[in-house]
């Protein structure tokens, strides 16, 4: 029974570590977005980091047009880079989870 319990801890503790080795991974994933006319580019990392802004410059004559630009396209970059990165953390969670009986409904 108890070495039932350390097992399941050590597993747990080695998913902890993937966890944290994904999470530093993702920092180089680059997820790219644009607006639906690519006016507006934005480029972040998979942990939500804005790394790189480009936009046209007939958005500067006009700064509500660049804002709404900037809320739609950040928003959609977002949820994207989002996706990747609960998809890679979901992927180590799911594979690190110990076999423990009853607990199925969490996989």
């Amino acid at each position: 029974m108890f070495g039932d319990i350390m097992g399941m801890m050590g597993k747990i503790k080695e998913t902890q570590q993937k966890m944290e080795e994904t999470k530093k991974r993702l920092d180089s994933v680059l997820v790219d977005e644009q607006s639906n006319d690519g006016l507006l580019k934005i480029t972040l990392t998979a942990n939500r980091e804005v790394k790189n802004i480009e936009v046209d410059e007939s958005l500067l004559e006009d700064k509500e047009q660049l804002e709404d630009y900037l809320v739609m396209t950040l928003n959609k970059a977002i949820k994207k880079a989002g996706d990747v990165n609960e998809a890679e953390l979901g992927a180590v969670a799911k594979d690190g989870m110990p076999n423990i009986p009853g607990m199925d409904m969490f996989k």
